[in-house]
């Protein structure tokens, strides 16, 4: 695994989660309006766009050894991780749907997703999208609602939920609002996500089995009816490459082809057309 690939200009460089997030255009949407991005520690990067893509790499040879008894070499890239995670973000930012940053219904932009401090200096989350669980928050702050979608409002309505929340303590919310149809959560710290009744158990799953050998789980399941294929020696096993399939449309196009040389996988960045708000696409090779 590597951040910058194994190949490109950048492929000797050295960096971290924050420079491969911020050149592969995800550092850029992330934080308030008219302020500086803001980086969410290095889950991005390092453990979504670099440790689980690799994780999935493994799963996916793994499956196809046990198919075909043929070999892979698994190269995964942070940067191309990134990529494939920006897929969504990409298409609205070629259709229109997504504007510059903390604009937008998800990033910060709306009232009705955000988060809000409380009386005691605490936190809350609300996440009510939807017209029946935005009227549910309303209905229960005792609110007239808005038209959710209206853009010009947000700005003061969002003042006006900070008020409102700022009247109570975040318990107090809790009391109110915890487990209705308003899309509501309190922001917890890591001790509080572990004693949390609804979290609590996640938190078991958290600790170190030699702490808590009582509450260790066994995962592991044998089908006594599964035959295995036998598998080829090492030798034989043909290792294959990740590349590009020029049919298929989207941010990230993988294919899968014969080779005996590793390689990563190839992304096709999309450029925007500033005139006809339509994209082409770029081959990167990072």
């Amino acid at each position: 695994m590597t951040g910058f690939g194994q190949d490109g200009p950048l492929a000797s460089a050295a960096g971290h989660d924050i420079n491969y997030i911020a050149l592969g255009g995800a550092l850029e949407m992330i934080g308030p309006a008219g302020q500086a991005p803001v980086f969410p520690v290095n889950l991005l990067g390092d453990f979504a766009g670099g440790g689980m893509m690799l994780v999935f790499g493994i799963v996916c040879a793994a499956y196809e050894r046990e198919r075909s008894g043929l070999g892979q070499v698994i190269d995964a890239a942070m940067i191309d991780g990134v990529a494939a995670i920006l897929g969504p973000m990409f298409m609205a930012k070629t259709t229109g749907f997504w504007g510059p940053r903390g604009t937008n219904h998800l990033d910060g932009g709306a009232p009705f997703y955000n988060v809000y401090e409380t009386a005691d200096r605490k936190w809350i989350s609300i996440g009510a999208i939807e017209p029946q669980f935005h009227a549910e928050l309303y209905r229960r702050l005792g609110l007239a609602e808005p038209d959710g979608w209206e853009t010009d409002g947000w700005a003061a309505e969002k003042d006006r939920l900070a008020e409102v929340f700022r009247a109570r303590t975040r318990d107090e919310w809790c009391e109110l609002l915890e487990g209705t149809d308003s899309c509501f959560a309190p922001v917890l710290s890591v001790p509080e996500m572990l004693t949390h009744p609804h979290t609590a158990n996640a938190g078991d799953r958290c600790r170190h089995p030699r702490h808590h050998p009582g509450r260790a789980r066994a995962t592991a399941v044998t089908n006594p009816g599964h035959r295995q294929r036998p598998v080829p020696p090492r030798s034989a096993l043909d290792h294959r490459r990740v590349g590009r399939l020029d049919q298929l449309k989207g941010p990230l196009w993988l294919i899968h082809s014969t080779s005996t040389r590793s390689t990563r996988p190839r992304c096709r960045w999309p450029t925007w057309g500033p005139a006809t708000g339509t994209s082409t696409t770029a081959t990167s090779s990072m």
